[in-house]
C-alpha cells in the first residue's frame, strides 16, 4: 500500500501515481470519507488519466465497505460531478482526478451535499487521519453500486439553460481542450450551437499528447493564441485537465486574464439580473470593484480558494464570482465553479454585442496595469511580511489573506504559499505599464533581499 501523508492538501487530495498514492491507498480514501462526510449516498465519476479507472475503482470499493451506497459515473469532468451531486441529491461526491497537473499525478476532490467543498483540516486532514491510521471500520453490510450514463446529456442541457442559445450566432471560435475533459461534453455542445467552432485537442487521452493541461501557464497557451489568428476567429477558450476551470484568447491572439474575465462577466450578469452581490478573490484588478458597481451590484472581496469563495457566496447570496486563476462560480450551479458556464455566457456576449473581445477589455487594459502572479522562493516568509509592513506603513493595510497594502493609484498582495516555500505577489498600478513595472521591482527587491 502506498499511501504518503503528503497527498492530503487543503482542498483536494493529490500526488503522483504509485510513488506517493496507488490503489491501495486510494480504497483507504474512500472507506475514510463517507465517515469524515456523514454520507451514506454518494456519486464517484474520474477523468481521463490512465490510473483513473483503477483508482475510482479502488475508491468506490472503500466506499461501499464503509457502508455507503455509490453511484458510479464513469468519465465526468469535475463540474459534472459537481452537478450530480447537487442534481440527485447525494450526500457527497468525488472526482478522481489531479486537475491541471501532468499525466503522472492522480488524486481527488470530494464535495459535501449541494456540492459543499470537503476542505481544511476537519474535512480532507480528517480524511488523511483516518486513512494513514486505519481508523476504518467495516459496515456490516457494503453499499450497494449503481451506475448513471445519462449524466452528460442532462448536465449540457442545465448548463445551455444560462444563456439564450437562438442568440448565440455568427461566431468563429477556436476550442482547445487540451486532450482533458472538457472533450466529454464540449462535442454535444458544438452540435447544439449555430457557430463555427474550430476545434483542437477534444479527444480524451490522459497521456496530454499535445500540451500539459494547464492554460494558465503560458507555455500552453501559446498553441491557441496563433490559432485564433491563423484561424481568423473571434475568440479562443481553453480548458484546464479538469474542465473546471476556462481561459480566453482575445481575437487579437491575446490571453485575457482572469480578473478582467470575472469583470466582464460580472457586468454582463448584473445588467440581466439586476442589483447583486459579486464575490471575487483579493489578487484581483480593480476593474473587477469598479465594473461591478457600475453596473448597480455590490463587489465584496475575499480571500483566495476555492473552498473560502464558495463560503462566503452562500453567506452573502452572492449570484457570482470569480477568481483570477480562471475558477468561475454561479449560485444557480450550487455555488459551484464550471468550465462551461462561463464559456456560454462570453459567446452570448459577443453575439448580442456585437463587439469584438478585445474590444471589451480594451478599457480594462488601458486603465488597470496588473503585473500578474509573481512567486518569489523565499527563506522565511513572515520576515518579509513584516519588512513589507514597515516599508509600506503609511498604505492602508489588511491582512485577510497574506498582506495587502493599497494607496490611491496602486496595490499589492502578498501571499505565503501553503505548501512550498514561496510568496506570491500580485501588483496593480492605475497610473501607468511603466509605473506597475516600477512598483513591482521595488516590492520585489524588498521580498527578495538577502535571498
Amino acid at each position: 500500500m502506498t499511501l504518503d501523508p503528503g497527498v492530503f492538501k487543503a482542498y483536494d487530495v493529490r500526488g503522483v501515481y504509485g510513488t506517493e498514492i496507488d490503489e491501495a491507498g486510494a480504497e483507504l480514501i474512500g472507506r475514510a470519507f463517507p465517515g469524515v462526510a456523514g454520507a451514506t449516498r454518494i456519486v464517484v465519476g474520474h477523468d481521463c488519466r490512465l490510473s483513473s479507472p483503477s483508482i475510482a475503482a479502488a475508491f468506490v470499493k472503500g466506499a461501499r465497505e464503509a457502508g455507503a451506497d455509490v453511484c458510479e459515473l464513469g468519465l465526468a469532468a469535475t463540474e459534472m460531478v459537481y452537478f450530480a451531486v447537487a442534481e440527485g441529491g447525494y450526500d457527497g461526491g468525488a472526482a478522481i482526478t489531479a486537475s491541471h497537473n501532468p499525466p503522472k499525478y492522480t488524486g481527488a476532490k470530494m464535495v459535501l451535499a449541494g456540492a459543499v467543498p470537503l476542505s481544511g483540516d476537519a474535512g480532507i486532514g480528517e480524511v488523511g487521519r483516518r486513512a494513514m491510521n486505519g481508523d476504518l471500520p467495516l459496515a456490516d453490510t457494503p453499499g450497494t453500486l449503481t451506475r448513471d450514463d445519462t449524466l452528460t446529456e442532462r448536465f449540457i442541457e442545465a448548463c445551455l439553460k444560462f444563456v439564450d442559445v437562438s442568440k448565440i450566432t455568427g461566431l468563429r471560435v477556436v476550442m482547445d481542450a487540451a486532450n482533458g475533459m472538457a472533450g466529454r461534453y464540449l462535442p454535444g455542445v458544438i452540435e447544439r450551437l449555430d457557430i463555427d467552432v474550430v476545434p483542437y485537442f477534444l479527444e480524451l487521452d490522459g497521456n496530454f499528447p499535445n500540451h500539459e493541461p494547464n492554460p494558465l501557464l503560458e507555455e500552453n497557451r501559446e498553441f491557441i493564441e496563433a490559432k485564433v489568428v491563423e484561424d481568423k476567429a473571434d475568440l479562443g477558450i481553453a480548458w484546464d485537465g479538469d474542465a473546471d476551470r476556462c481561459f480566453f484568447i482575445d481575437d487579437a491572439g491575446n490571453f485575457v486574464p482572469g480578473d478582467f474575465l470575472t469583470a466582464l462577466l460580472a457586468d454582463h450578469i448584473l445588467r440581466q439580473h439586476g442589483p447583486s452581490t459579486i464575490v471575487y478573490d483579493l489578487r484581483a484588478s480593480w476593474a473587477v470593484r469598479d465594473a461591478v458597481i457600475a453596473a448597480g451590484g455590490t463587489p465584496d472581496e475575499f480571500r483566495v480558494g476555492h473552498a473560502f469563495i464558495k463560503r462566503r457566496m452562500r453567506e452573502v447570496d452572492a449570484i457570482f464570482a470569480g477568481e483570477v486563476s480562471g475558477h468561475y462560480y454561479f449560485k444557480d450551479f450550487s455555488f459551484a465553479d464550471t468550465g462551461l458556464i462561463p464559456a456560454l455566457l462570453i459567446l452570448e456576449l459577443l453575439a448580442t454585442s456585437g463587439k469584438k473581445l478585445s474590444e471589451l477589455i480594451a478599457g480594462f487594459r488601458a486603465k488597470y496595469h496588473i503585473s500578474g502572479e509573481i512567486n518569489s522562493t523565499v527563506a522565511d516568509s513572515p520576515a518579509v511580511l513584516q519588512r513589507l509592513r514597515e516599508r509600506y506603513a503609511d498604505g492602508t493595510q489588511t491582512e485577510q489573506d497574506g498582506l495587502s497594502v493599497a494607496y490611491e493609484d496602486w496595490h499589492f498582495n502578498v501571499r505565503s504559499s501553503n505548501t512550498e516555500p514561496l510568496v506570491r505577489l500580485n501588483l496593480e498600478s492605475l497610473v501607468s505599464e511603466a509605473d506597475m513595472e516600477r512598483r513591482r521591482d521595488e516590492v520585489l527587491a524588498i521580498i527578495r533581499e538577502g535571498a
